[in-house]
């Protein structure tokens, strides 16, 4: 009689390796939210009625990070897979290529939004808006002069963004995360230093309200790229000759990034056109929503960094063409996703309270609304939302390190274009549901992107054996 076998993914070699990678990863992904919560914190505590104003300017930048972030994956996959084969000499080829398509991407994505973002707006909050008074002290055309100002402030720094993004993925697919982590949070002081001069008026500096917060996620992101890209300069082969690649190779990056590009336009588009929708409604659910969000921004940042070093190995493994292996890799990412997310989601609906009362002031109100008990109630959807947020993440990032990529794609436009958008302004708006209606359509949604990756990805990587 044979005793049972520990599957290979489950091996202590596995779990060490993914925890290696993923910490860090997780660690710098985290600043990243750190940054949007500081911001909402800060802002929260000294002017809370100005957070929508930043939560829908993140409607066209949001989407266009997303997109700058996918197209730009390929440098991460790329340089994953010459690794594997012991080949890190191809990959200064890799980010080379990786860098050009930043920079085009920086700058032509700035001025689309900085010129696009008023009639965005416009017709949104004043066109296309049935409710003229979502406040009560403000008119809609000043709610979109506020919003358009913080936009463009935070447009500055999309350059920088994209500079960043492709130093970090090419330091994480070096095995180099511990670096990225580094100066991620020296952004991270940055940021917090820039929001309590600009929005909390120390050291005698004007108090600017969201408008000081734009100018600290800019001023953040432009320190942080110039630390990155002195440590690819120097310790990697970036600047390096590089063997002359196959002829197909820029048009797989561009392949690979193409559909992560999409995939994140729904997923960040989605997300961030539902605070447009909340905005519909009254700026008080707009803000109490936000919030909420907010919280699940911050777990998915921890589920990001499991999905990113999932996608590093499996990466690794397909170079290699030990499908075996690739099988083992996704399925203990998808293993840690729900060690991690189902904790998680237990101590959020434990101590929503507790956070609601982080993130604002216990007496901040929107024209009359109390937002911290409001906050506290909708956090027990994000607890049920958030795991399947992150298994959404681990799967589709470890198809598209497979080059499997149009499917999840789908996916993500299904559930969050053709889902999440519908849903939210049919149960928030039509239904009168509010801000609760438009996270019972977050949770829904969630759930189906979720179960459908996991599901493509169980049956792909299986077919390959």
């Amino acid at each position: 009689m044979t005793g049972w076998t520990r599957p290979g993914w489950a091996r202590m070699s596995e779990l060490s390796d993914l925890i290696r990678l993923a910490v860090p990863i997780a660690v710098s992904r985290m600043s990243v939210m750190l940054m949007a919560v500081t911001d909402a914190i800060v802002l929260g505590q000294m002017a809370g009625h100005e957070l929508p104003y930043v939560l829908n300017a993140w409607l066209p930048i949001g989407v266009s990070l997303g997109f700058g972030m996918g197209i730009l994956l390929g440098v991460q996959v790329l340089t994953s897979e010459h690794l594997g084969r012991g080949e890190a000499d191809h990959t200064g080829r890799i980010f080379r290529r990786g860098f050009i398509w930043a920079v085009l991407l920086g700058v032509g994505l700035t001025g689309l939004v900085y010129l696009g973002v008023r009639p965005l707006f416009e017709y949104i909050f004043i066109n296309f808006n049935n409710n003229a008074s979502i406040s009560d002290s403000l008119t809609p055309q000043e709610v979109v002069d506020n919003i358009v100002s913080v936009t463009r402030i935070l447009s500055y720094g999309l350059l920088a963004f994209m500079l960043s993004t492709v130093c970090s993925l090419y330091l994480e697919a070096l095995r180099r995360p511990v670096l990225v982590s580094i100066i991620m949070y020296v952004g991270v002081l940055v940021n917090l230093l820039i929001d309590l001069a600009l929005v909390a008026g120390w050291w005698g500096m004007p108090q600017l309200g969201a408008e000081g917060v734009a100018w600290a996620t800019t001023g953040s992101r432009i320190t942080l790229t110039l630390g990155l890209l002195i440590l690819v300069a120097k310790l990697t082969p970036a600047l390096q000759p590089s063997p002359p690649g196959p002829a197909d190779e820029p048009m797989r990056q561009l392949k690979v990034g193409f559909g992560t590009a999409i995939s994140n336009v729904a997923e960040w588009g989605g997300f961030n056109f539902s605070y447009v929708i909340a905005a519909l409604i009254s700026l008080a659910a707009n803000a109490i929503y936000g919030f909420t969000v907010q919280v699940m921004g911050i777990c998915f940042m921890l589920f990001l960094g499991i999905a990113s070093a999932s996608s590093v190995r499996v990466a690794e493994r397909f170079g290699q063409h030990d499908f075996g292996a690739v099988r083992d890799a996704c399925r203990l990412g998808v293993f840690a996703t729900f060690a991690v997310g189902l904790p998680m989601s237990v101590l959020i609906w434990l101590f929503r309270d507790s956070i609601a009362l982080v993130l604002v002031a216990e007496t901040a109100r929107i024209d009359g609304y109390i937002l911290a008990p409001a906050i506290s109630a909708l956090l027990i959807y994000a607890a049920l939302a958030t795991t399947f947020d992150g298994l959404q993440a681990t799967a589709s990032m470890a198809l598209r390190a497979q080059e499997i990529v149009w499917l999840p794609t789908l996916i993500h436009a299904a559930s969050f274009f053709a889902g999440l958008i519908p849903g939210a302004y049919f149960l928030g708006i039509t239904l009168e549901r509010g801000a609760q209606g438009m996270m019972e359509a977050v949770l829904i949604s969630l759930l189906v992107a979720g179960f459908l990756q996991w599901a493509l990805l169980e049956w792909k990587t299986t077919r390959q054996l």
